[in-house]
């Protein structure tokens, strides 16, 4: 409370945190679940992947679709910096997947 009256900027409510995080407490009971710690973190990543994008403004299909597409084709093992081309962030696709 502190910060909003020194900053009138900083929104009095936290709807847009609590809007966020929503996917992760319905998809909670699923998680449970899961039969493998492996499985948990592919999940884990899986949802990061999608809130990525979504917080990019990208399609989310088409980002995943372009994924799935580009990273075999890549030599992402050898060479991890290539993985930047990829980043929900980057502007080739922005471009793209928006």
């Amino acid at each position: 409370m502190e910060n909003y009256l020194l900053d009138g900027r900083c929104a009095l409510s936290n709807n847009l945190a609590e809007n966020s995080i929503r996917p992760f407490t319905i998809g909670r009971k699923n998680w449970e679940f899961a039969n493998s710690v492996k499985g948990a973190n592919a999940s884990a990543t899986v949802y990061s992947i999608i809130e990525t994008a979504k917080v990019n403004k990208l399609n989310v299909f088409k980002y995943l679709r372009y994924l799935l597409q580009e990273i075999p084709n890549m030599d992402f093992k050898n060479k991890s910096e290539i993985l930047d081309q990829l980043l929900p962030w980057n502007e080739n696709i922005k471009k793209i997947c928006k």
